[in-house]
C-alpha cells in the first residue's frame, strides 16, 4: 500500500511507520493522521509483522499538527480533528502488537501526542519534546492532557501544558516521558534491538502483558490485578505456555513459531 505522507515497508518481521513531510518538519493534517491509522491496521492485521516502529523523515519526528489547516477550522472542524486524531492514537495505543516510538527530532504538539500513545519511547540526543498549543490560545487536542499526566505525573504535566515550553531528551528521560536516550546516528537501531529482544519472548504473552497493563492503569487495583489473573490462566491453555516452560526445563531456547 502506498502513501503520499506516509512510508511504510517491513523487514524482519518489524514494521515501519515514518512520518514523510519534512518541507513542513512533519507537521501532521487529516490526511496524514489517517494515512497513518491505515498503515497500523495494516501491521496489526499482517501475521508477518510481530512490532511497529514509528519515526519521522529528516529533522523532525511530528512537529505538531499543521497550523496553516488548523487556522482555517471553525469549531466543527476543530471537534472531527480532534476526534479523529484520538482515534487513530487510541488504535496505536491498544494495537496488539508493541509499539515504539523512535523520536528522532521534534516531537511537539500532536507529535508529543503520537510519541505517547506507542508503548516504547526511544529518543535521538537532538530530540525536543513539548505541548506549546497554548502559545496559540489552544490546548492538546489529540489526548495530550491526558496522556502527558499519566506519563509524568500531574504537576509535571501541568507545568510543561501550561507554559508551552520544550524539553529536551534527557530531561524527558528524567521525568519518565521517554525509556532510554541514544545519539542520533544509533536511534533506529536501537529501536531495531529493543523490538528484537522484545520478538525473542513468547509473542501472545507480550499482546496479553500490553492487553492488562493498558487496562488495568484506567481501574482500581482489585479491578487490575482480577485482569492479570485472567490472563495469567488463559496462557497456561497455550503451546506457547508449554513450549516456553518446556525449553526453559530444557535448557534451549524456545520455537515460538512452532507452537
Amino acid at each position: 500500500m502506498s502513501f503520499e505522507f506516509i512510508v511504510a515497508e517491513k523487514k524482519d518481521k518489524i514494521g515501519y511507520a515514518k512520518i514523510n513531510r519534512p518541507d513542513v518538519y512533519n507537521a501532521v493534517n487529516v490526511e496524514a493522521i489517517v494515512e497513518l491509522e491505515k498503515a497500523m491496521h495494516m501491521f496489526n492485521d499482517d501475521n508477518d509483522v510481530l512490532i511497529v516502529i514509528i519515526t519521522g523523515e529528516g529533522k523532525a519526528f511530528v512537529s505538531g499538527s499543521d497550523i496553516s489547516r488548523l487556522a482555517k477550522m471553525d469549531s466543527i472542524k476543530a471537534r472531527e480533528y480532534s476526534q479523529i486524531g484520538q482515534r487513530v492514537l487510541n488504535f496505536i495505543e491498544n494495537m496488539e502488537k508493541p509499539v515504539i516510538a523512535a523520536v528522532n527530532g521534534f516531537a511537539l504538539g500532536s507529535g508529543c501526542e503520537l510519541a505517547m500513545a506507542c508503548d516504547i519511547r526511544i529518543a535521538s540526543e537532538k530530540a525536543k519534546f513539548g505541548q506549546p498549543e497554548v502559545k496559540l490560545g489552544l490546548i492538546p487536542g489529540h489526548a495530550g492532557t491526558q496522556r502527558l499526566a499519566r506519563l509524568v505525573g500531574i504537576a509535571k504535566a501541568k507545568e510543561l501544558i501550561f507554559t508551552g515550553e520544550m524539553i529536551d531528551a534527557q530531561e524527558a528521560l528524567r521525568v519518565g516521558l521517554v525509556n532510554k536516550v541514544v545519539a542520533p546516528e544509533a536511534l533506529i537501531q536501537e529501536a531495531e534491538s529493543m523490538a528484537k529482544k522484545i520478538m525473542e519472548v513468547g509473542p501472545t504473552a507480550v499482546r496479553f502483558s500490553k492487553t492488562v497493563i493498558n487496562r488495568g492503569v484506567d481501574t482500581n487495583l482489585t479491578t487490575a490485578n482480577s485482569y492479570e489473573t485472567e490472563a495469567f490462566s488463559i496462557l497456561f491453555s497455550t503451546e506457547e505456555a508449554k513450549e516456553g516452560m518446556k525449553a526453559f526445563l530444557e535448557k534451549r531456547k524456545p520455537k515460538w513459531d512452532k507452537k
